[in-house]
Formats: C-alpha cells, structure tokens, sequence
C-alpha cells in the first residue's frame, strides 16, 4: 500500500517547519503543462508532505493564470492521496470576523476564464460535485483546529470570484443574499479538478478582513490586516503539523468515497475514446484508464525559505482597506 501524501495549497512559506527532513524541490511536467512553481517535499515525524504554492514563489501569478489543471495533476503524478487547501479570504458574515478559520463544505463557482475540468473531447467524463469536499479530511482539519484553540466554523460557503478586482458594495450584498460565508478567489475550479483526480480535498478559509458589505471596512487599516496576516500564516503552520500526522495513522483513508469519484463517471464508450486523449488522462486518472509515467526532476532546497508578508496561505483578504500593499486573495 502506497504511504499517504499529504499535500497542501497555499501560500509559500509554509514549508517553513521545524523538524521538516528529507527536504528537496521537485519539478514535475504534467500533460497540461507547468504548474505554478516546484513542489516542496519533505517528511516531518514520519509523515510525508508536499507543498504547492499556489501563485508561485513571491506571489507572481494572479488568480485567473494559475494554472489549476496543473497544479492538481503534478501532485497527483507525485503521489498526493490528500490536499489541503489554504486559502485568505473576505468575510461575508458578521459571525466570522477576522481571525476566523472556516472549514469550508460547499462552493458557489462565479469564475468565468478558467479550464475547470481535465475531461474533453475524445473522453467525456462527469463527476458528482453535490459534496464538493472530502467530509473525513475535513473532521479531521476540524479536530486539529479545535485542539489549537483557533476560531473556526464547521462548515460554510466559499463564494469564487474570477478577479482580480474585488467586489463592489452591490455584488457583496448580493453574495450575502445567496447565504456566502466567505469570498475568495482560487478554490475554484481546484475543488472540481480534485474530484476528478479522486483526491481528498478540504478547504480551510482564512478571514482576513470583512467584505465590503461589512460598514466598518473602510476603516480597516493596513497594520490590522498584517496582523491578521501574520496570525493565521503561524496558526496554518501549526494546522499543517497536526494534520500531517493524523493523515498517515488513519485506517479510513483508503475507503474514502473521494478515492473512488470515477467509478461511473466515464461516459464515452471505450472503442470511441481518443486514445491520445486517454494517454494525457492517465496522470490523473490512472486507477481507471492506467497508470502513466511520472517526469519528475529533483532541486536542493532554497537556503533560506520564503516566508515574506506574501507567505500567508494565498494572500490576503477579497477586500482589503485603503492604502493597503495589494494583497491578492486566495
């Protein structure tokens, strides 16, 4: 049985572990072409973890660039069984301030300029989106964050913008309408394209600041939001050590109905597939079509982690006050 990989999303700086071994960047071509950056892989305590940073080192690819379909196939190509996903968000309710950890369980996708599924001509393939993340990865985020001590909700709505604009006062109230807890902008098409990669997926949406509904917001000033910031890149980190461990002990992993995603959902008869089609599919759907071979090129680590302001988990939040160094939201 192949040991499981835990795998997370976020931004650069969270591999920035104590106890972290066996560190190395990995570079990995995938059929859909580069994703954001090298993978950082590591063991800590036993447990092995991969690292993606999602806009790439120093934050330089905007959200409707990132390369999703990439992004998910390279650390399935690696091995990943399990991603967690960290992402710095706008709060779209009153009850979840600042400081504020969502386990995301539902998503209401507004982008519009984004590949959102590995599946196309030649392969027609449709996958079940009505529990969009993995409710086992997802207790168990909740139980770490619980333990920590950190505020956060059972549960809640990520609301994915395209951007890279933030939103106005009428569409913020609008999102609000649709009972959103928080808005952001990356958690879409990834959530989808990890279904069909049959990974394990949970979202952990850090509220940075309150939307522009919120009557305070103008009033936000740039050192609170760099605390907030700050704050929740150390909490992610902590997220992140307590999680690895409990992936690699957990004996319900392998019977996880995420694994399984495609058991029907091949549409296209198998003498009318493209076999070119079929061949690009493998890396991600290997359990179903056959596994491919993985191209994956080996890096000594940076001497030095980046951990710049730019390090917390996807940028900062969908609304950030006046004045403020342009954070990106996740």
């Amino acid at each position: 049985m192949t040991p499981p990989l835990l795998a997370i999303l976020g931004g650069s700086g969270l591999y920035d572990l104590p106890g972290l071994t066996d560190t190395r960047w990995v570079s990995v071509d995938t059929p859909w072409g580069a994703p954001s950056d090298q993978v950082f892989l590591g063991t800590l305590h036993g447990s092995r973890l991969a690292f993606l940073p999602r806009h790439g080192r120093g934050h330089r690819i905007p959200p409707s660039e990132v390369n999703y379909r990439a992004n998910i196939a390279a650390l399935k190509m690696l091995g990943a069984t399990d991603v967690l996903s960290l992402s710095a968000v706008g709060g779209l309710r009153a009850d979840l301030p600042p400081g504020t950890f969502v386990v995301v369980d539902q998503f209401i996708d507004r982008t519009h300029a984004r590949a959102k599924t590995f599946f196309g001509t030649g392969l027609v393939g449709h996958v079940s989106m009505a529990k969009p993340v993995c409710s086992r990865l997802g207790r168990h985020v909740l139980t770490a964050l619980q333990a920590q001590g950190v505020p956060c909700a059972a549960g809640g709505t990520y609301l994915t913008i395209e951007g890279p604009q933030f939103s106005t006062q009428a569409e913020s109230a609008w999102y609000r309408s649709m009972n959103a807890s928080v808005i952001g902008m990356t958690n879409m098409p990834e959530a989808k394209l990890a279904r069909e990669a049959e990974l394990c997926y949970a979202s952990v949406s850090m509220v940075t600041d309150f939307d522009c509904w919120h009557p305070a917001h103008d009033a936000v000033t740039v050192d609170a939001v760099i605390q907030v910031l700050l704050a929740n890149a150390e909490r992610a980190r902590a997220l992140v050590r307590s999680l690895a461990g409990t992936i690699t002990s957990d004996n319900d992993a392998l019977s996880c109905s995420c694994r399984h995603a495609l058991d029907h959902a091949l549409i296209t008869a198998p003498e009318a597939r493209d076999p070119a089609v079929v061949e690009r599919l493998r890396a991600v759907m290997g359990r179903v079509l056959g596994a491919a071979a993985v191209n994956a090129q080996e890096t000594a680590p940076d001497s030095a982690p980046d951990s710049a302001p730019d390090s917390a988990p996807d940028g900062a939040a969908d609304s950030a006050p006046a004045g403020a160094p342009a954070p990106a939201a996740g």
